[in-house]
């Protein structure tokens, strides 16, 4: 699945080359070149993970990353450093600011591809393509399904997205602005009882193999993926 990945570089040439093979892989790519500009990038919207080079101009790759997770709206994006410096005492740095993994330069384009789906499926399983099942529900990103019971169930865009979010966060309680955040995006502006229409149109979806009890309410807080009553 397409995720949108924030790469800050300020070598123009590793640059281009990491938005190349990051689109050639189908994701969409935001380039900054230092860490002010990216910031001001940030105020517009969240990436799905970040490439952060450590040596930048200005503010470092390192204290860029200390700020990103020290900010509530920032913390939870993954990023993956790229470096040249690839001592141990350099990676244990990197990882005590926050990095989800480590990359030293040189490094090919199918292992930066590989690192980056084992960071989404930890960090943000919503964006990778990893067929999803839980109490005889089944979603298939890559071909869009979702079966209940063996049987398949129809579902728009919107209710697709949250069941996928939903399940691949199973027994966490989301409230509706973080559920507008993850599913509609920060940029969509829409009322937070927007989510309780599609939670309807998603249970209301699910009726008829009985399996509406797997989206709960938690009262005063939001809603919950769980098999367990």
């Amino acid at each position: 699945m397409a995720a949108n990945i924030l790469v800050v570089e300020d070598e123009p040439a590793i640059q281009e080359l990491l938005t190349f093979n990051l689109q050639q892989a189908g994701h969409h790519t935001l380039n900054a070149a230092s860490a002010e500009q990216a910031f001001g990038m940030l105020r517009e919207t969240l990436p799905d993970l970040i490439l952060l080079d450590w040596m930048l101009p200005g503010v470092s790759g390192i204290e860029f990353a200390r700020r990103l997770k020290a900010d509530a709206y920032t913390k939870a994006i993954p990023i993956i450093m790229l470096t040249a410096r690839g001592e141990e005492q350099d990676k244990i740095v990197g990882f005590d600011t926050g990095a989800d993994d480590y990359i030293t330069k040189p490094f090919s384009p199918r292992e930066l591809m590989a690192r980056i789906k084992a960071v989404l499926r930890r960090r943000a399983p919503q964006m990778t393509d990893d067929p999803v099942e839980t109490g005889g529900l089944r979603l298939d990103p890559s071909s869009h399904r979702v079966t209940a019971g063996g049987k398949p169930v129809e579902l728009g865009p919107t209710e697709f997205r949250l069941l996928h979010f939903l399940m691949t966060h199973a027994e966490r309680v989301h409230s509706r602005s973080q559920l507008l955040d993850q599913v509609w995006g920060n940029q969509v502006f829409v009322e937070d009882r927007t989510v309780d229409v599609h939670i309807r149109r998603l249970r209301r979806a699910l009726e008829d193999t009985g399996h509406e009890f797997l989206i709960q309410t938690v009262r005063g807080s939001g809603y919950r993926f769980s098999e367990h009553a």
